[in-house]
Parts: C-alpha cells; sequence; structure tokens
C-alpha cells in the first residue's frame, strides 16, 4: 500500500513524463496525416491541447513534490527540449505550449515538502482524468492504426510506430490505475526490461528508416543497435533470476550508448547537420525515454 507521500510523488512524476509523451505522440502522428484526414488531424490536436492543459495543472502542484533523482534524470526535459519545440513548431506549423518546458526546467525538489491530504485529493482528481484521458487516447491510435493496416487512409507513418505509441499508451494507463489503487506500479524487472529494450530496439528501427539513403554511417550504427536490443531481448526471455544483475548491467550500458547516439541526433537535426524525414522534437522525444528507463534500470540495481 502506498503511502501518501509515495502516491503523490509518484503520481505527478509518472503524469509529467507521460503527460508530455502522450502530447507529442499526437503531435508526431498530425505530421504524418495528409490534408484529406482533416477531421483526423482536428481530433489529435484537440487530444493535444487536453494533454497540455492537463500538463499545466501537474506543474504547478508539483514544485517541490519531484524527486531529485527524477529531475536530475532528464526524463521529464532536456537542455535541447525547448529549442527542439521551436525548431519543430516552425517547421511543422504545429503550435506547440512551449510554456510548459520552460516551468518544467524550473521545477525543483524540496525534501521538506509537505504531503497533505489535500493535495492528494488534487493528485487522485487529476489521476482520474488522465485515465481517461489516456483512454481517449488509446482509441483514437488504434483507430489510426486499424485504418493504416486496412489501408483506407495514407500517412507518413510506420503502421509499427502507431503500434508503438499505442503500446506506450496502454503501458500509462496500466501504471495510472494500480497508482489509483494505492499500488506500486512496478512489475518485475524483466518484463519491464523486455518491454522498454522493444521500445529501445524500434526506436533504432525508427531512426534507420527516417535517415537520407545517404547517411550510410548513421544508418548502420542505427541498425547496430536494433540488433543489439533484439539479442538483449531474446537474452532476457531466457534468463534465470541469478542471471538479472548481470542483464541489467548489460542494458544500462547498450542504452546509455543509444541514449547518447539520440542526443548526438538530435543536436544534428536542431544544426541541420543530419539529412532525415525527421525533425528534433522526435529526437528529443526519444532521448528522454532513453533517460528514464536509464533511471529505472539504475534504481534496480541499486535496490537489488
Amino acid at each position: 500500500m502506498l503511502s501518501r507521500k509515495e502516491f503523490i510523488q509518484m503520481s505527478l512524476e509518472l503524469n509529467l513524463f507521460f503527460g508530455r509523451i502522450m502530447k507529442e505522440h499526437m503531435i508526431f502522428i498530425e505530421t504524418g496525416l495528409l490534408v484529406i484526414n482533416s477531421s483526423l488531424i482536428l481530433e489529435g490536436d484537440q487530444l493535444k491541447k487536453s494533454f497540455e492543459k492537463i500538463l499545466e495543472e501537474i506543474i504547478a502542484i508539483s514544485k517541490g513534490a519531484v524527486s531529485q533523482n527524477v529531475l536530475d534524470s532528464n526524463e521529464l526535459v532536456t537542455q535541447l527540449t525547448f529549442s527542439s519545440e521551436v525548431m519543430s513548431e516552425n517547421n511543422t506549423g504545429i503550435c506547440i505550449n512551449k510554456e510548459i518546458t520552460l516551468a518544467e526546467l524550473e521545477l525543483m525538489s524540496d525534501p521538506a515538502f509537505n504531503f497533505t491530504s489535500t493535495l492528494e485529493m488534487k493528485v487522485d482528481n487529476i489521476n482520474r482524468r488522465s485515465i481517461n484521458l489516456v483512454m481517449e487516447v488509446i482509441k483514437y491510435k488504434e483507430k489510426v492504426l486499424t485504418q493504416l493496416l486496412n489501408c483506407k487512409i495514407y500517412a507518413n507513418l510506420y503502421s509499427l510506430l502507431v503500434d508503438h505509441i499505442l503500446r506506450e499508451a496502454r503501458f500509462y494507463l496500466k501504471a495510472l490505475e494500480d497508482i489509483q489503487k494505492r499500488v506500486k506500479p512496478v512489475n518485475g524487472i524483466l518484463e519491464q526490461e523486455i518491454f522498454w529494450d522493444t521500445i529501445m530496439k524500434e526506436h533504432a528501427l525508427f531512426i534507420r528508416g527516417l535517415l537520407d539513403p545517404t547517411e550510410i554511417d548513421l544508418f548502420n550504427t542505427a541498425n547496430d543497435f536494433g540488433q543489439k536490443f533484439d539479442e538483449l531481448i531474446e537474452k532476457t526471455k531466457e534468463a534465470k533470476k541469478d542471471d538479472i544483475p548481470q542483464i541489467t548491467k548489460e542494458t544500462i550500458e547498450a542504452t546509455t550508448e543509444i541514449r547518447d547516439f539520440k542526443t548526438t541526433g538530435t543536436e544534428g537535426l536542431l544544426d541541420c547537420e543530419i539529412k532525415a524525414m525527421a525533425y528534433p522534437l522526435l529526437g528529443d522525444h526519444i532521448l528522454r525515454e532513453a533517460n528514464r528507463y536509464i533511471r529505472v534500470l539504475n534504481s534496480y540495481l541499486k535496490n537489488c
């Protein structure tokens, strides 16, 4: 059973991370759809605005409440996030509430923070609304994916990408539902590693597929990362309990390497030094997911 502090802190940190991820998923879908699908574009844009609104609420009550560990991980925002949003907005024409990023960059942790019952009720309410919003997002992504798979729409979106972001939404929903039951949203470490290793592998495949054909070295590096995480997934599936610490160490090493690759890639997109069908917010997005995964892995090793 979660304590009041655990409930509040875990809820805020989960929503700060995944709320931003969800709103950016809407941006990614919107950029991939064509004008003929204007109704889907408008629906996605409204979901994006709903997440921006709830994120503003969450940030307002998160000052001092979030852990220093999460802030230090750079999973909520990075030093590249704001610039990535500016450039991506300018290049796509999609409006992005950048004030959210500026506010998150100023978040601090206060060891003496008072986790009150009033705050607990506010967080409970936000979680309930977030659950409903994520359910809407899941339905929306399922609709887009179904239409793609049935050739009802043409979009500059991989079907795997839509399936990928759908799985992340379901992961977020399950975590929210667990927290609302005052249960820690933590599966076994091997199950978590299989989930996030798959996410990292697919990030590598997406990078590979978005690069210009002339970016041969980057293509090969991305392909190598895809194979590396594929091997880690198979090793993790076959692992016994005593194997977990060693596999986790290998996973931290691989995730740190791809995190650095994503950082370089995002910087390259910002500086217009990489030829790709991508914009920097996409790079910063997958960079933050790697940052979060590294924190989760390190936390497990520290406590095992």
